[in-house]
């Protein structure tokens, strides 16, 4: 394994628990977020709101957390009120062009990676729709794209996180039957070609291999079945044997039972995960409460339910890896 610089040590240091393990809150939604609230409200969410919602989370959350993932477009505020903990900052826009074909990514106009270190980031988070099925021409575009990120990452001595998230090329529906069984190829491709040497890329956040509505014989089985239990836990080791690199897993909007149960097959299935980075499997059914009552009540909810939540997954992951080990060390102190 390559040797980690000192700034890319003291980055992956500062977002982790004392264990060597990642257990990160996801707070960098925006316009997913600002269409849950208005669409909760009945009216307009605007930015005072985001930035409310961001603070709320982070101020409650990251007491039970190791490290938070934030956005600088609405997130700087709350990052002020991060208890001492890590601190993620995405660099990229959010969504994509739905009119141009590859869910394309683009980064944040005015920001760069010194600007978001300047801003206190210890670590610089890219999301990134990729599927190994897409044309090749518009995977040259996302390599090259992601190629640069890493690039700038190393100048500025500064962990990068890939986050990709995995569609269907031909247009299909990602909740569909036919794509669950797609599923575990996109993402055990995704892990293969970003774990390679040349994107300069510290740590994969990836989704599970599997899509657990279609698992039979777990509690999130819904009646379709994509994949028999073994054969589900058999794809968390494939995914997991096609990179050498630290990984944590990204809860994708589930729900909090449903993240769990994920997180316990991940841990049967022996697979060395490094940690989460979990966002609306904590906080997403608090959507509706601050958009129709408030940020008092949102408040309460998060320091109830919320923190609930949140030591749910904390629980899970103790079946969760150190990333040291990914460099061949027993301690974090061996890494200096």
């Amino acid at each position: 394994m390559s040797k980690l610089t000192p700034g890319k040590l003291a980055g992956l240091k500062a977002v982790s628990d004392h264990r060597g393990v990642i257990a990160a809150a996801a707070m960098d939604q925006r316009g997913s977020l600002q269409k849950s609230l208005a669409k909760e409200r009945g009216s307009v969410a605007n930015a005072h709101d985001l930035e409310e919602f961001k603070l709320q989370v982070t101020e409650v959350l990251t007491r039970h957390a190791s490290a938070i993932l934030l956005d600088p477009e609405f997130g700087l505020p709350a990052a002020k009120e991060r208890n001492g903990k890590g601190l993620l900052l995405a660099y990229e826009k959010t969504g994509y062009d739905a009119a141009t074909p590859g869910r394309l990514p683009d980064l944040l106009d005015v920001w760069s990676v010194r600007r978001l270190k300047e801003a206190g980031a210890d670590c610089i988070k890219v999301l990134l729709y990729y599927t190994p099925f897409e044309k090749s021409h518009i995977n040259d575009l996302k390599q090259a794209w992601i190629e640069r990120i890493g690039d700038e990452c190393i100048a500025h001595d500064i962990p990068f996180f890939l986050e990709f998230v995995g569609y269907d090329a031909e247009g299909g529906d990602e909740k569909s039957l036919a794509y669950a069984k797609k599923k575990p190829e996109v993402v055990s491709g995704s892990m293969a070609e970003f774990g390679k040497a040349r994107y300069n890329i510290d740590v994969l956040k990836v989704e599970v291999p599997v899509e657990m509505a279609f698992v039979e014989g777990t509690r999130s089985f819904t009646g379709e079945r994509a994949y028999t239990r073994a054969e589900a836990l058999q794809h968390f080791r494939d995914a997991e044997s096609m990179t050498h690199k630290p990984f944590i897993y990204l809860s994708a909007g589930v729900s909090n039972p449903v993240f769990i149960e994920t997180l316990e097959l991940a841990g049967e299935s022996g697979t060395k995960f490094n940690g989460v980075l979990c966002g609306r499997a904590t906080w997403k059914d608090g959507i509706p409460i601050y958009a129709k009552q408030g940020a008092k009540p949102f408040r309460a909810w998060l320091e109830t339910t919320g923190v609930q939540n949140i030591e749910n997954v904390n629980k899970a992951l103790k079946a969760a890896s150190p990333w040291y080990l990914k460099f061949g060390a027993n301690s974090l102190a061996e890494l200096g």
